[in-house]
């Protein structure tokens, strides 16, 4: 339904309403939503009414724009009318989906007291309501508003500034499985370490969020980023905040924490109190990560590639989406955080390696364990529901189904040959108490119900007394069968019929023509009491049935206390054993993910890298996993598979080998590019490999700068963001970088552009010293590799044929003699006519090339010397009239025409000439 606004345009806004003028000419109902709007007022305020969550002025005008729901009004306030409208309290998880998609943030407002109990302080007082919780992007626990397999984080950024260069500190946290992170930053690496996470919500302090220091990250953040009081972010009270909220006297058994890291976990805590309003997560206790622990990607690289999302924002066609074989939403999400954050510890890498290589080797163990995870529900996202008083009896039968995958997995191991990092997991499942799984399953029915409220979750035999309430409910209407056919009996009226309705209750209903066995005599007055007589009817009741219908309403009522009295006690068992069961889940995703990585292994045909600390980079046969697959999917030629050695060359030490690549567009040179920096983030995170073999050394800084657009809204120019992304790469790279560059220099002037790349290279090569790959157009630059002992040219091969260009998609040694850009012209369907003038011009260009300007640019070396400054000189006279020219034209294929408008172009030229 669209929205209508039939209202005055001019709506109050929030300061408006929150005047004493407005306050006082409100009714009760307004006045109270007026009060509660005001504190919280960047939020929009579902007030409960009914069955329904209202919305007023400002945030109903705003809402149903957003929902596309009916817009109407409700009284007046202040002269004008009062925007209104609504979402049914059953589906307001849907609506809140859209909201919190859309940027905003919602304080969720409940009736706190029993409207009969309001009635008592009069007929007009105004039900109890408070803000029960704020929903925010980052605090989301609703199965329905998050997506399995990614994680769902609120990140904390707090700065703390001292004598020396301030100090950042980033605390995440995922309030739907209680993980909680902690880490320290630079403003150098700030956004970096933030796309890595990529938090649904960034709180910061108000003062930093406005600091023009840290406003380019801020806009590149957008909406992400929202501010908050800096009271949050105090590192002097952060230590005690910490403190009170898990209970301890002190952080020392936490670990050891920087003030930046203090101050935003703190901050983190007193975010989710504020949201979380009453009730408290079962936050696991904060873990800090090392720096240095995790290969650095900054945010270019990480969108150039592709890892989890395409450059179009979908996960179709990702490096995850390529890869993700788990079975579990838990080892989705355990994937993604390996993928974005390959490792550095060449023994850590190589742990992962050791469990991948031991389900490879046993076919059939990992097979019952993909198939035993298959039927493993999120237990972390349903014990934090559970705690938030959010869950319902599913939520506890997750964690039974989980607790019973654990135990039936965990068995399934021999210690003896276990690798270290499977076995560690496999001791996280035996650690958990058995008692819960027994009680769990000893007390939870086979069916379960998604609100507590319907009840009917307890199994049948557990509590006696529930039995038998219960089969007082459920069996009432044939007791009551039993009664009416005995009052029938008795009277003789076989028509009389035991009713139900809201007003009598159960009564017995007899026309009043059979009327007379139930009201003639003092017996009958005695025992069958009239309540009601009717045109056509008259009806009794008896103390008989006035007992059974007590004893009925109150079963039901009674078995439900009983259940939700047993729901209670099973919630508290849980939380009581977070940890446990946080612990056990976390070991489901590490064995998911691994017997996944197996899996993808053998389907796809990976090989296990050799990963060591050493400079090494030698991939031999090595594929594009997205692109392979896609290829396979669409039953077109296979992927050709191509080598890449970036090892020092013989028994250097200086750093890494750069090949510097060359070759036609459309020659799969990006493809190239990619894939390797793809391989050494599969092999880091402890993944087989899409390669016949690779040794990689580690790679602490992966950098890919391939393809580049505008940034209109920071007012930069294709080229400006290519030169800021590469004078990134150069100021960062280490000689255990890995660096992947595409084309640079060719946003500017041809000579401009050469100049760029040529510099760049020199710097790769003598101050990176990293191993690196460098594609270009500009063939000038395969002069360099006479002199720099650590480049190498490659080029991508290919054949022509009758006047076209096949594309053979090799790597092979050596430099490419031309771009081959006519032809992809051709290819992409640009006309005849604009290809045959490309040739005609491509060649007057070529055949004026006397000589290769590289030659003489290489005798300039060594590196870096800057020549002394030259008085210009004026430029020698040549011939104007170009040799080139004169040798371009054919009389014999030329028109009339052209060959009168060639001798006025010689008669121009000579004219130029004799002037000069």
């Amino acid at each position: 339904m669209n929205a209508e606004s039939p209202l005055n345009p001019a709506i109050l806004t929030t300061a408006q309403l929150a005047t004493a003028e407005s306050r006082a000419t409100a009714t009760p109902m307004m006045e109270q939503f007026i009060e509660i709007k005001a504190n919280n007022p960047d939020s929009l305020l579902f007030y409960r009414m009914g069955d329904f969550y209202e919305l007023f002025f400002e945030d109903a005008v705003d809402a149903s724009r957003a929902l596309g729901i009916t817009l109407t009004k409700r009284g007046q306030h202040l002269g004008q009318d009062i925007p209104m409208c609504g979402v049914p309290v059953h589906a307001a998880d849907d609506y809140l989906q859209k909201l919190i998609s859309l940027g905003f943030r919602v304080a969720v407002c409940e009736q706190t007291e029993d409207p009969a109990e309001a009635k008592k302080r009069g007929s007009k007082s105004v039900v109890r309501r408070d803000v029960t919780r704020l929903v925010t992007p980052g605090t989301l626990t609703e199965e329905k508003l998050l997506d399995p397999s990614q994680s769902n984080f609120l990140m904390a950024l707090a700065r703390v500034k001292g004598s020396g260069e301030a100090q950042y500190g980033l605390a995440w946290i995922d309030i739907s499985t209680g993980s909680f992170h902690v880490a320290e930053s630079r403003l150098a690496r700030l956004l970096a370490d933030i796309a890595r996470i990529e938090p649904r919500e960034l709180i910061l302090a108000d003062n930093v969020f406005h600091d023009p220091e840290l406003r380019p990250l801020v806009d590149q953040l957008g909406r992400v980023a929202a501010p908050q009081p800096a009271v949050l972010f105090d590192s002097a009270s952060a230590e005690g905040r910490i403190a009170r909220f898990f209970e301890v006297g002190s952080l020392d058994g936490f670990g050891s924490f920087c003030r930046a890291e203090l101050a935003a976990a703190a901050a983190a805590i007193a975010y989710v109190e504020k949201t979380q309003i009453s009730e408290r997560p079962p936050l696991g206790r904060p873990e800090r990560e090392s720096d240095g622990a995790r290969m650095f990607i900054d945010p270019a690289t990480r969108a150039s590639l592709e890892l989890v999302r395409t450059l179009s924002g979908e996960r179709q066609g990702s490096l995850i989406k390529a890869v993700d074989r788990t079975v579990t939403g838990g080892g989705g999400r355990k994937l993604a955080e390996w993928l974005m954050a390959p490792l550095t510890d060449p023994d850590a890498i190589n742990a992962r390696l050791d469990g991948v290589s031991h389900l490879i080797a046993n076919p059939g163990l990992s097979e019952k364990l993909r198939r035993a995870l298959k039927g493993v529900a999120d237990m972390p996202r349903a014990l934090s529901r559970l705690a938030l008083n959010r869950g319902g009896p599913r939520d506890l039968g997750a964690i039974l189904a989980g607790l019973t995958a654990a135990r039936d997995i965990g068995g399934q191991f021999d210690s003896e040959d276990t690798p270290p990092h499977i076995g560690k997991a496999v001791a996280a499942l035996k650690a958990v108490p058995e008692e819960i799984g027994t009680r769990l399953a000893a007390t939870l029915d086979d069916e379960l119900p998604l609100m507590k409220r319907d009840g009917g979750f307890v199994r049948a035999g557990h509590s006696p007394e529930l039995d038998e309430l219960r089969a007082l409910r459920d069996q009432s209407r044939r007791v009551i069968a039993g009664l009416q056919l005995s009052y029938a009996e008795e009277t003789g009226v076989r028509s009389l019929k035991i009713k139900h309705n809201n007003v009598l209750g159960y009564f017995i209903e007899v026309t009043a023509l059979n009327a007379g066995p139930l009201t003639e005599g003092d017996e009958a007055k005695a025992r069958f009491i009239h309540r009601q007589t009717m045109a056509n009817a008259m009806r009794f009741t008896t103390t008989e049935l006035s007992d059974l219908e007590t004893r009925i309403a109150n079963a039901a009522g009674q078995a439900l206390s009983i259940e939700l009295a047993t729901f209670d006690e099973l919630v508290l068992m849980a939380v009581a054993h977070a940890d446990a069961i946080k612990a056990a889940a976390d070991a489901l995703s590490v064995i998911d993910v691994t017997a996944a990585l197996a899996e993808l292994a053998q389907e796809q045909g990976y090989s296990r890298p050799r990963v060591d600390g050493s400079l090494a980079f030698e991939i031999v046969a090595g594929r594009h996993p997205v692109v392979e697959q896609a290829l396979r999917k669409q039953a077109e030629q296979p992927f050709v598979a191509n080598d890449c050695n970036l090892s020092p060359p013989g028994e250097s030490s200086d750093g890494g080998a750069i090949w510097l690549l060359t070759g036609p567009n459309m020659g799969g040179k990006s493809t190239f590019l990619r894939q390797n920096a793809l391989i050494a983030i599969l092999a880091q995170m402890g993944s087989f490999v899409p390669a016949g073999s690779a040794h990689i050394g580690v790679v602490d800084r992966l950098f890919s700068r391939v393809g580049a657009s505008d940034d209109l809204a920071r007012g930069r120019s294709t080229f400006m963001v290519e030169m800021v992304e590469t004078a990134a790469i150069l100021n960062q790279a280490t000689s255990h970088s890995l660096v992947i560059l595409d084309e640079i220099g060719r946003g500017t002037a041809t000579f401009d552009g050469l100049s760029i790349a040529w510099a760049a290279v020199e710097h790769l090569h003598a101050q990176n010293c990293c191993r690196g790959l460098f594609a270009t157009h500009f063939h000038e630059l395969t002069a360099l590799s006479e002199k720099l002992p650590r480049l190498s040219n490659a080029t991508m091969k290919v054949k022509e044929w009758q006047g076209d260009v096949v594309f053979l998609h090799e790597v092979g040694a050596g430099a490419a003699d031309r771009s081959y850009g006519i032809q992809v012209a051709r290819l992409a369907g640009l006309p005849d006519a604009v290809v045959a003038r490309a040739r005609e011009v491509l060649q007057l260009l070529e055949t004026s090339e006397r000589e290769n300007p590289a030659a003489r640019l290489v005798d300039d070396l060594p590196l870096f010397a800057v020549p002394a400054a030259r008085e210009p000189t004026k430029p020698a006279r040549g011939p104007s009239l170009s040799d080139a020219y004169l040798t371009a034209l054919n009389p014999d294929e030329m028109t009339p025409r052209e060959a009168l408008e060639a001798l006025y172009e010689l008669k121009r030229r000579l004219t130029e000439r004799q002037a000069g």
